[in-house]
């Protein structure tokens, strides 16, 4: 098969690192991709949310199957393009994908079908939202409605925070036009927790369960980010704990949006928050997450084309998904400045002086004039090793992760460290 990838971060590098293992993949592609996915994709010189593009490049290189990665080109009808024109693609169709790209749906969907979630309440007004955080006790969770790559999300500590976060989302435009619309949401207290599965619509397989790091700093100080590292499995995790997320979160979600309209296949995420033992819903994304899928997939053995395939076939009842029993910890290499300002194009050194079992996936990467692999994102790589369980699997990363470098790099120091 030939096969596209579409994005340019490293969750899809791991997902192409991932489809080059399987015999099935004759002949990758990546667009726009990074330095680390043109060793094992052909790059293309098309942006993720050119849909015509990339669909004209799909049918000229005669593409068998099309993997969407990121969140913008779902919301942009990417799929929904692809399956008009006769094409194979893995990944939930526009309205769908919404569960993501609307805070205020996927809140009204839960409730609607009684599935375990914060309390919300949404506004498009500023001055009713202004009113009714008055009468919040902080923590305050603010969410912009629609996509802002992964750091629409504030938790306010205070009333005055809240109220200049709530005024920087609606009248200041920091998200653009996602916080038009705000949701203001219950502070949930707990364990969070990553959950994955596969569904074909009907049928709904999970993967394993993992933990991000939101913050940019060590001990979850400072702003969200896209994530600064994660780990699988949660050493709180357990088979009980699996079956409760999977029949009062997961399945029912997938009933919920086939019951209005908006079958769903693809991979769907749920970012969970453990309260005694408890599973509730803070927030679904509509894919993979990054950066946990840099860690899920590494411990998968089945092959991926496989599951795909039977995704796209509803078939997924009829394959076995099988994950190996090892730890798995991922460590990010970021622009110094990120989330904020950062600048790019810094040579980035020591990638080929580490242990051979350690994994690097690429990010905020390009190939520079010269054939050295520059900066050019505000995460760079995501570092990555396996261990018999995660104390091992640490040590080995922050061994090598050392030895990477570029000017101004940071990463936290703190990823699955537990006192």
């Amino acid at each position: 098969m030939k096969i596209l990838v579409v994005g340019s971060g490293a969750r899809e590098h791991t997902i192409t690192w991932k489809l080059a293992q399987s015999p099935k993949a004759y002949e990758l592609y990546a667009a726009p991709g990074n330095a680390g996915m043109a060793k094992v994709a052909k790059l293309l010189d098309i942006k993720a949310e050119d849909n015509a593009g990339l669909l004209k490049a799909a049918r000229d290189l005669k593409i068998d199957l099309t993997v969407i990665g990121s969140e913008g080109p779902l919301a942009n009808g990417i799929v929904d393009y692809f399956e008009k024109n006769g094409m194979a693609v893995f990944g939930p169709t526009q309205k769908a994908a919404e569960i993501e790209s609307s805070k205020v749906f996927s809140s009204e969907l839960m409730v609607k079908h009684g599935i375990p979630s914060a309390g919300y309440a949404a506004f498009n007004d500023f001055s009713q939202a202004s009113a009714y955080l008055q009468t919040q006790k902080p923590p305050i969770v603010l969410k912009a409605d629609g996509l802002a790559a992964g750091k629409g999300v504030i938790i306010a500590e205070t009333l005055e925070d809240a109220q200049e976060s709530l005024k920087s989302m609606m009248q200041s435009g920091t998200f653009g036009s996602s916080g038009e619309r705000v949701v203001i949401q219950e502070y949930l207290n707990g364990r969070e927790m990553s959950y994955f599965v596969f569904t074909d619509g009907q049928n709904v397989a999970p993967t394993v369960p993992a933990c991000d790091y939101k913050r940019i700093y060590d001990g979850d100080k400072g702003p969200n980010t896209g994530g600064m590292g994660s780990y699988t499995p949660p050493p709180f995790y357990n088979a009980v704990m699996g079956n409760i997320v999977m029949e009062t979160i997961m399945r029912p979600t997938i009933l919920a949006l086939a019951d209005e309209g908006r079958p769903y296949k693809g991979t769907l995420y749920g970012g969970l928050m453990i309260s005694n033992n408890v599973p509730k819903v803070i927030e679904f994304n509509a894919r993979l997450g990054d950066p946990e899928t840099q860690v899920v997939l590494p411990r998968l053995k089945t092959d991926l084309v496989d599951i795909i395939l039977a995704v796209l076939e509803n078939r997924l009842d009829k394959i076995n998904i099988e994950f190996d029993n090892n730890a798995c910890v991922g460590v990010v290499i970021a622009s110094g400045g990120y989330p904020g300002k950062y600048f790019t194009g810094y040579p980035i050194t020591g990638l080929d002086d580490l242990d051979k079992d350690i994994i690097v996936f690429h990010a905020g990467t390009k190939t520079g004039t010269n054939g050295e692999v520059v900066t050019n994102g505000g995460r760079v790589l995501t570092v990555v090793a396996k261990g018999k369980d995660l104390a091992e699997a640490r040590q080995k990363v922050y061994k090598n992760i050392s030895r990477i470098k570029f000017k101004d790099c940071y990463y936290r120091k703190d990823i699955a460290e537990f006192k």
